[in-house]
């Protein structure tokens, strides 16, 4: 049986599924959450999330081009740092983003029918599995119609609410409220938004010509999101004004209303909708992924390395990733789901940034991102950075009685 994957996606395609990853549900739910911490300091926080993101986009890229594997940082943690380094950044990284997943499937069943939730999630894991079992390049193509849908109803909303009377540029404008432990806290739940770049690293292994299509891709996707992003959060802080905003569950939504745009409101629910599906459905391939390649050093049962004889995906990995994210949406609570996720990513980047570190050039920027995930990682809420603590020291905890 073979263990290799189909080298198919070119340059075009990697952009599009990292703009997929990032250009989803985080840019509807996370704006409100960071500007009630940052107030009106949310384009600081913004700017530092990005920051951080490129330190991280260009580390990831280096690492892909040398280690073009499933995987992503738990192959770069392995070769560049060690064994144990690997395994903790892949540990966070599934179990982080398996949570992530599980509030993605709950944010389409919320969008599409509040009253049934957790039925909706569960049906949308499952018809996005049975999507990514039929081989990655009709996954690349479904993340294409939903990066154009999203990026319409973006567009639309920006427009809108800048075109508005009830836009004022004096709500840009920074405060007495700032602080910079608020700015810290709000750029680690916006880079929940960010956290998508690195899927086509994790996708090294089915990426033609990765050397040149990695380094390409990865930071022009994060170009495109980052200018989107920016155009998002000017447009709806300056109807809203940041105390609306902190306090808002649907801030898009709200920036419509406030503009006198009541026709964009079923097209933002509808947006959101498909940005939640697009979200996940790049996210189970990225677990997946990284599943399959633990798998293959031992770390999880080695069944799920196996890889289709046809459609050439790791299918029981798949499977496997697809019963746990339907079990956790039909059980679990969207909320909190932000900041454990992002805990967990940002310890996964800052292991990205140590391997890139060690190759000896370009340490500034891995320096950088290093310390900004790090910072970040612990401005967080204390209940994520408790309950994201707890489930690392029990990976570790794995890995040692395992080795023992």
């Amino acid at each position: 049986m073979t263990h290799e994957l189909r080298r198919s996606l070119g340059v075009f395609d990697a952009v599009v599924i990292g703009l997929g990853s990032m250009i989803g549900a985080g840019i509807f739910v996370a704006l409100g959450p960071a500007a009630g911490v940052a107030g009106s300091g949310l384009l600081p926080a913004l700017a530092l999330a990005g920051a951080v993101a490129y330190c991280n986009a260009m580390a990831s890229a280096r690492l892909a081009a040398l280690y073009p594997a499933s995987g992503g940082t738990y192959v770069y943690g392995r070769e560049r740092l060690g064994p144990f380094w690997g395994y903790l950044a892949g540990w966070g990284f599934v179990v982080g983003k398996t949570a992530s997943c599980a509030a993605m499937a709950l944010t389409v069943g919320v969008y599409v029918w509040p009253g049934q939730a957790h039925a909706v999630a569960v049906a949308a894991v499952v018809a996005l599995t049975a999507l990514n079992y039929g081989g990655v390049r009709k996954s690349a193509l479904l993340t294409r119609v939903i990066v154009a849908v999203v990026l319409a109803v973006l567009v639309a909303v920006v427009v809108s609410s800048l075109r508005s009377g009830a836009a004022d540029a004096g709500r840009l404008a920074l405060g007495g409220d700032v602080s910079p432990g608020g700015v810290l806290q709000a750029a680690g739940l916006l880079f929940f938004a960010f956290a998508g770049y690195a899927r086509i690293a994790t996708l090294g292994e089915e990426v033609r010509d990765p050397a040149r299509t990695i380094p390409r891709a990865v930071p022009l996707a994060l170009g495109i999101a980052l200018l989107v992003y920016a155009g998002v959060a000017v447009s709806v802080l300056s109807v809203l004004g940041a105390r609306e905003l902190g306090g808002s569950v649907a801030p898009l939504a709200d920036a419509a209303r406030a503009a006198g745009a009541d026709w964009l409101l079923p097209v933002v629910r509808v947006g959101a909708a498909v940005a939640a599906l697009g979200s996940l459905l790049a996210l189970v391939l990225g677990v997946s992924r990284t599943t399959l390649a633990m798998a293959r050093d031992g770390h999880l049962p080695r069944t799920l390395a196996a890889v289709h004889p046809r459609f050439q995906v790791p299918h029981h990995a798949e499977l496997a990733v697809g019963l746990v994210v339907a079990v956790a949406a039909a059980t679990a609570d969207v909320r909190g789901a932000i900041g454990f996720s992002s805990f967990g990513v940002l310890v996964y980047y800052a292991i990205a940034n140590a391997s890139a570190w060690s190759l000896g050039s370009g340490r500034v920027l891995a320096a950088g991102g290093l310390v900004g995930c790090l910072a970040l990682a612990f401005a967080l809420p204390l209940s994520s950075v408790l309950a994201g603590t707890a489930v690392l020291a029990a990976g570790a905890v794995m890995y040692a009685v395992r080795r023992s």
